[in-house]
């Protein structure tokens, strides 16, 4: 069962980040059918996320590696969906796919850099799969 995350609460976090004039996200919203989530900052930007493009750019170790050289292209999560969003603080929260992966915590700020970024991130991806010879559609088993 998905929860809804509960409202993003005020106190230190918020006013630090109005501060240091720095977007603070007014809205989370997971799409019922589970494939996208919606992130709105008091900045005016909003941005809809494809559980996908959450998927493959997790900021999890397991698919940023520790470094640049250890990122990994993660291909097959086409139709992954979001099961849950778990708040992480007031900092951030943790998404749990429906493949089993949990271990990203997504911050605010990744989420802007996410939104702001959103296509040529998603042209890059696209591209790597490409050039490994992966695939956005999960392997069938023969």
């Amino acid at each position: 069962m998905v929860s809804a995350p509960e409202p993003i609460p005020e106190g230190n976090a918020e006013r630090n980040a109005a501060e240091r004039n720095v977007p603070w996200p007014t809205e989370l919203r997971l799409r019922k059918d589970k494939a996208a989530l919606a992130v709105a900052f008091d900045s005016g930007e909003a941005f809809e996320f494809p559980a996908e493009f959450l998927r493959v750019y997790s900021p999890s170790a397991e698919v940023q590696g520790h470094s640049p050289d250890e990122r990994k292209t993660v291909g097959g999560k086409r139709n992954v969906a979001i099961i849950e969003v778990q708040p992480i603080g007031n900092y951030a929260v943790r998404l749990v796919f429906d493949d089993m992966h949990s271990t990203g915590i997504f911050t605010w700020d990744y989420f802007l850099k996410l939104g702001r970024d959103q296509g040529p991130m998603w042209r890059a991806y696209l591209d790597d799969l490409a050039a490994k010879g992966l695939a956005r559609d999960p392997a069938t088993p023969r």
